[in-house]
């Protein structure tokens, strides 16, 4: 599969949608997509490069953009956001004093086969934080298969797309993708660009995800100074 492939376009083409729509991505209200208004009708009448961004649209769903105005959105590359999670991992390294200080190994850091691997873990990630709040019904799980096929024809990714999709949440499940400390961290800075941190049940999943992940205090810490900040 190339996952990798798949979830750099849909975060290079969901920063132009975000610039093309001023951030606002908000569908019906209740959390759910219209069939002409909303979500649905960005959809009808998205081409092309919009496509990525109309499906993170609606893994972001209608709650004001996340309130962040799709902070998922606003890097705008797979290395980007490695480059962000190297950033936090290497401060949190420096505050640890005496430990011993080792180059992270970050998605943008990474050789080719590593980085395909990653990028799975960021997209189960993504998705998974996208139901955080229970928003994902059928009818959207179907919109969000559909626009995934439209980007990538591959049989073998569209049939993992749909078994993670309709998976029940379970943060323990999400965090044995994580291998390696910068996976993890990769993984929880995702999830926290997806989610919106007030909502009571968006928080408790990302607490839980975050002890499921084995992420130091410090270092969930860190990761959360640094979405704030960007």
């Amino acid at each position: 599969m190339n996952t990798r492939g798949l979830l750099d376009q849909l975060l290079r083409s969901g920063q132009e949608l975000l610039q093309k729509q001023g951030g606002n991505l908000a569908g019906r209200p209740g959390g759910g997509t219209s069939g002409t208004g909303g979500l649905g009708g960005m959809l009808s009448g998205a081409g092309g490069g919009a496509l990525a961004g109309s499906a993170l649209a609606l893994l972001l769903g209608s709650k004001e953009a996340r309130k962040m105005g799709g902070k998922a959105l606003t890097y705008g590359s797979l290395a980007a956001l490695g480059m962000l999670a190297y950033k936090a991992y290497n401060n949190w390294q420096a505050q640890q004093g005496g430990a011993q200080q080792r180059e992270p190994q970050t998605l943008d850091r990474l050789p080719e086969a590593q980085a395909e691997a990653h990028s799975q873990a960021i997209l189960r990630a993504l998705v998974a934080a996208a139901k955080a709040d229970g928003h994902v019904d059928e009818r959207e799980r179907a919109l969000i298969e559909g626009e995934f096929a439209r980007l990538d024809n591959d049989p073998e990714l569209q049939r993992w797309l749909h078994a993670e999709l309709n998976k029940p949440l379970d943060p323990a499940d999400v965090a044995r993708a994580a291998t390696t400390p910068e996976m993890a961290s990769e993984m929880y800075l995702a999830s926290l660009m997806m989610v919106d941190e007030e909502h009571f049940m968006e928080r408790a999943y990302l607490d839980e995800l975050a002890k499921q992940l084995k992420l130091e205090q410090g270092l969930k810490e860190e990761l959360e100074r640094q979405v704030r900040q960007g």
